[in-house]
This record gives structure tokens, C-alpha cells and sequence, in this order.
């Protein structure tokens, strides 16, 4: 069943096309990346899917729901009981500890404080951050960063989870151990990620990998993850990420 749907996407600033005639579907938990250079449209076609941004032309389909048709207020209400980001930049709230960035999510949706927090504390734990749940971002590395990240994204269940360029900030070392973990997460609870990157060794990881060029799609194919079904029952390898 499909989770998102775009038709014939059109995006263009100033006159300049950066996305021509994009069509997509993606079905409810499959791990897509979307690979291309820079300039290729790649971060504008992940806003459109979002709702971020609106397209010039085109029609946005998500959760069974013309998205084309919602208002800013509307968007933002899907986004916050449907959708889940990973950013590069981790993006945390500096002054919080672990537990209350990955809570928030739950704040916005009105859950009681102690069943936030046990949520929160189930996730971190999921990560392999049992021992840092009461740290600031200032007293973690940028791969628990993108960990705790990871795990705000997927605390409240969300339908689709975003991550735009995860790994742009962390060595390949660490970069292996975040994506095994966010592609585990997704497959546990049968989350759509959907994962923008430059980098073919990250969308390997997926199990689609569509190139964008010049804002086209220029090629759509199954893939091989290297996260494979047979490991993914195991817990998220913690050891692989810089403690």
C-alpha cells in the first residue's frame, strides 16, 4: 500500500526548474534513498514530500491525502502526528538533556509527562544510549548526537521518517553505525524512511535507490540493502558508533 505519491512535481525559483515532471510512489515501509549530487533537487523534492515547501506544479499525496490541499496549519499537523526528521545538523535543543530531546515529539502530541519520558527511555536504550540519557548534546559525540536524533525521529511512531543528508557530519566509521541503526529502526516497525544523500554508500543501505540529476529522476531500482533481514532482529549495533 502506498504511503506517498507525487505527480508530475514541478518545482522552479526565479525561473529556474530544479525539479522537471517528477512522478513517485512509495509504499508503506520501504527504505528509499534518494541519491544526487549537489544541485541535483534533491533536498527541494524532500521539503515537497514533507510539505516544507510547495510545488510550482504537481499534486502530493500522503497518507491518503491530497497534501497539495492543505494549509501551512494543516501541514504542520501532519508533520507532527505523522512524521519523523533526522537532520544533519542533529538539530537538539542545546539546554536539554537526551531524554527530553527525544521526549518532544511527545510533548507536541500531548503525552503525560512520565509516559514521555518512559517512551523516550525505551528509545535511547533501542540506540545504545543507555549510558548517556542525562547528557547534553555539548557532552556527546556527533554520532550519539545523530543517535539521539534517530531516536526522537521514531519515538512517537511515525508514519514516515525523513533524513536528509544523516551522515553529512560523521566519519565513515560512524556513519556505518548510524545508518544500521536508523535502517534497523525503520524495519522493526515497519516505518517508511525515506533517505537523501549524496553518497552511494549510504543509499545502499536502502532498499531503492532512486538518482536524481538535474532535477529528474533519472533511474529507479531495487536494491540489495546492506542491512539484510537476516540481521535485522538483532539489537542496533551501538559498538559501531563512537561512545
Amino acid at each position: 500500500m502506498s504511503i506517498l505519491e507525487l505527480k508530475n512535481i514541478r518545482k522552479s525559483f526565479d525561473n529556474k526548474v530544479v525539479l522537471d515532471g517528477i512522478d513517485l510512489t512509495v509504499d508503506q515501509g520501504e527504505v528509499v534513498s534518494i541519491l544526487g549530487p549537489s544541485g541535483s533537487g534533491k533536498s527541494t523534492l524532500l521539503n515537497i514530500m514533507a510539505g516544507l515547501e510547495k510545488p510550482t506544479k504537481g499534486s502530493v499525496w500522503i497518507a491518503g491525502k491530497n497534501g497539495t490541499q492543505f494549509s501551512e496549519k494543516q501541514w504542520a499537523l501532519f508533520r507532527q502526528r505523522n512524521i519523523g526528521f533526522v537532520f544533519q545538523s542533529y538539530n537538539l535543543m542545546p539546554t536539554q538533556t537526551a531524554i527530553e530531546n527525544v521526549a518532544m515529539p511527545l510533548m507536541f502530541k500531548g503525552v503525560n509527562k512520565r509516559t514521555r519520558t518512559k517512551e523516550a527511555i525505551h528509545m535511547l536504550k533501542a540506540v545504545g544510549l543507555a549510558s548517556r540519557m542525562m547528557h547534553r548534546p555539548t557532552q556527546m559525540s556527533g554520532g550519539q548526537q545523530q543517535r539521539v536524533g534517530i531516536a526522537r525521529a521514531f519515538v512517537a511512531k511515525p508514519k514516515i521518517v525523513f533524513a536528509d543528508e544523516p551522515t553529512g557530519n560523521l566519519d565513515s566509521k560512524t556513519s556505518r553505525g548510524v545508518m544500521e541503526i536508523m535502517v534497523r529502526m525503520a524495519k522493526r516497525y515497519h516505518e517508511t524512511l525515506i533517505i537523501v544523500t549524496h553518497d552511494v554508500n549510504i543509499a545502499k543501505y536502502a532498499d531503492r535507490i532512486i538518482n536524481l540529476h538535474d532535477g529528474s529522476i533519472v533511474s529507479d531500482e531495487p536494491n540489495q540493502s546492506i542491512v539484510t533481514l537476516e540481521n535485522e532482529q538483532k539489537e542496533p549495533a551501538s559498538a559501531a558508533v563512537n561512545e
